[in-house]
């Protein structure tokens, strides 16, 4: 029987705009490059999803059985990708773009123009306008999906850099017909500071509705194991 409880530290619980939903992480094995993504929702969602149930897939299982994750020492950052990432701000959330190895993947998904665009405003905009946020606003959200390494991660993904997914709504309708069609999917980038999402077989109006009955990240942001999870209202 899958377990449905919850991570330690997190709330099973979420009440937004008057509804209280339940978000029930759902527990896998580590989830690697040759697993297929269907199989891995065929034997952990199937058996405890309900009609009206939203599942929810992290951005990074998706990512990772498409082939975007690779090691440190397989990605070799040009002198480029060395000067810009000593200028990114780093949190204790996440390292973002500013390790070498990251920024190196960002100039491969975004285009070097672009970045260089990115980092040439971002520069203006904290200096001159005392304003931040403009860098990930113009590199987009294949950079700011990009996921560098944290100690708290489960190997190997502590030293790797996972990628954004590719096509990550047609990847949410794939789901949906695989599970009977009578649920909704969220392709969803998640962490501890706030989350997008990236793919959706629903109205994307409502998009920033299930960002906040997501926002304080159920599934964890270490070992949790938990890569997707349900969200179903509490009647």
């Amino acid at each position: 029987m899958t377990d449905l409880q919850a991570n330690e530290g997190k709330a099973l619980e979420s009440t937004i705009d008057g509804v209280a939903y339940q978000r029930l992480p759902i527990r896998t094995h580590l989830v690697l490059a040759d697993d297929d993504l269907h199989q891995i929702v065929r034997k952990y969602a199937q058996p405890v999803v309900q009609d009206g149930d939203v599942l929810f897939v992290t951005e990074k299982i998706v990512a990772i059985t498409q082939g975007r994750s690779m090691l440190l020492d397989d990605i070799h950052p040009r002198p480029l990708a060395n000067f810009l990432s000593k200028y990114v701000t780093r949190t204790p959330h996440g390292i973002g773009l500013g390790m070498p190895e990251t920024m190196e993947m960002a100039l491969q998904e975004c285009g070097t123009p672009r970045i260089l665009l990115a980092a040439g405003v971002s520069a203006f905009s904290k200096k001159v306008l005392r304003r931040s946020g403009d860098f990930y606003r113009i590199a987009g959200m294949k950079a700011r999906a990009i996921d560098g390494p944290t100690s708290g991660t489960i190997p190997p993904y502590d030293r790797s850099v996972v990628l954004g997914p590719k096509e990550p709504t047609r990847v949410a309708r794939d789901l949906k017909t695989l599970l009977g069609g009578k649920l909704e999917v969220l392709i969803v980038d998640i962490n501890d500071i706030g989350g997008n999402i990236l793919g959706s077989t629903m109205d994307p109006a409502r998009n920033e509705h299930w960002v906040r009955v997501l926002s304080d990240n159920p599934l964890g942001q270490g070992t949790q194991s938990t890569p997707m999870g349900i969200i179903r209202p509490v009647k």
